[in-house]
């Protein structure tokens, strides 16, 4: 009898401490492999301005630079890298440039991945000025139409103008990303997916 109450103490003693660390078992859990398709709902503030990339083992599939003060929601972690969702980007960032924000008393739920949307094809008699002004708005639709660019521009817009570059060489210097897209006759520069200048390619 006296074993059988010293083992129910255990049991109640081992629940009581699981139910106070049920905050770090979330961050623990981000620590494994995610399981297919199951995301957590935790968000993380950047401490300091940092590249989230589309590829962790290519420092080079920088998508854009996440400025300092920003909240991401972290969908996954490993020893180095947040795996995280940013302005409908999903990347990887430096665990050490963001902070896990506080979460409520109770656990964060693990809930089920919805499955993407299938994409929609455009209608083949949707001309590429509707397209573009239903993206831009009208003026910036004339403009691009026309194969305008501008000051300001991002690699986006550029593609939606011009088309696809036949080549972008891209420097990544600290925290400032700057590209050069490089087309049949001219080249165009970039820093931070900003057009800062273009010329002629000789």
């Amino acid at each position: 009898m006296k074993n059988l109450i010293t083992s129910f103490l255990s049991v109640l003693l081992f629940l009581n401490a699981g139910a106070q660390n049920q905050g770090q078992a979330v961050l623990e859990d981000l620590e494994k492999k995610e399981p297919a398709g199951q995301e957590f709902r935790l968000t993380a503030t950047i401490t300091s301005a940092t590249r989230i990339f589309s590829d962790k083992n290519d420092l080079t599939s920088v998508i854009m630079v996440i400025p300092k003060g920003s909240v991401v929601e972290v969908i996954g972690s490993d020893s180095t890298y947040f795996h995280v969702l940013f302005e409908d980007n999903d990347g990887y960032i430096y665990r050490r440039h963001a902070e896990i924000d506080k979460t409520a008393d109770a656990p964060q739920t693990v809930i089920q991945k919805p499955e993407p949307a299938a994409r929609q094809p455009k209608p083949q008699q949707q001309s590429r000025f509707s397209y573009l002004e239903g993206k831009y708005g009208t003026a910036m639709a004339a403009k691009m139409a026309a194969g305008k660019i501008w000051k300001g521009m991002n690699a986006e817009m550029i593609r939606d103008s011009w088309g696809s570059p036949q080549k972008v060489n891209r420097v990544i210097s600290g925290n400032t990303v700057k590209e050069e897209m490089l087309y049949k006759s001219s080249w165009l520069y970039l820093e931070n997916d900003r057009l800062i200048e273009w010329g002629p390619l000789k």
